[in-house]
């Protein structure tokens, strides 16, 4: 019986850290953002390439749409983006959600901004962002220089957080 525990238990861990090797680190500040390519709400491409250079992306990965938290980080976005646009900032926010649901998302709340659909992780992945074991994203917001450098990271459940540190990371790059 105890072999059969411990022999278990040695499964158990392999596969776990086998699990969690397989994600990718979340990138920091000072990190060249992973370039990505994926597809909007409208079924257009985005490519983080073509981006770099030209404006400063505010890429937000969240958990699932119409669900409260993420509806008050979109929206909290969206009642934010003329101000963000004023300062060369583009916000693509990022989830597994279809294309569709981001469609229905974005008509229900006017959203005003890019949502990608990522299907199969790929973005998430490369971010080190998703929820592990679930087919979902954490909310963490990636602040994107013209460099295609991450200037600010904030991981964190709590959207406010997000709008307040992503403001004071804007503001810092206005310094520069």
């Amino acid at each position: 019986m105890k072999t059969n525990c411990l022999t278990n238990l040695v499964i158990i861990g392999s596969i776990l850290f086998s699990a969690t090797a397989t994600f990718a680190a979340v990138p920091q500040a000072g990190d060249k953002a992973p370039l990505f390519t994926g597809q909007d709400q409208d079924g257009k491409t985005v490519k983080l390439k073509s981006l770099v250079g030209k404006k400063i992306v505010l890429l937000y990965f969240y958990p699932k749409d119409n669900t409260p938290g993420c509806t008050k980080e979109a929206c909290g976005f969206r009642d934010r983006l003329g101000e963000l646009q004023k300062d060369n900032v583009e916000v693509i926010g990022v989830s597994f959600d279809s294309a569709e649901s981001h469609k229905k998302f974005t008509a229900d709340y006017n959203l005003n901004f890019r949502l990608l659909s990522d299907p199969d992780g790929k973005i998430v992945d490369a971010y080190g962002v998703q929820v592990v074991g679930r087919k979902m994203a954490r909310r963490v917001s990636f602040l994107i220089g013209l460099d295609g450098k991450i200037v600010h990271v904030t991981d964190s459940g709590n959207p406010d957080l997000h709008f307040n540190e992503m403001k004071d990371a804007i503001a810092g790059l206005k310094k520069k």
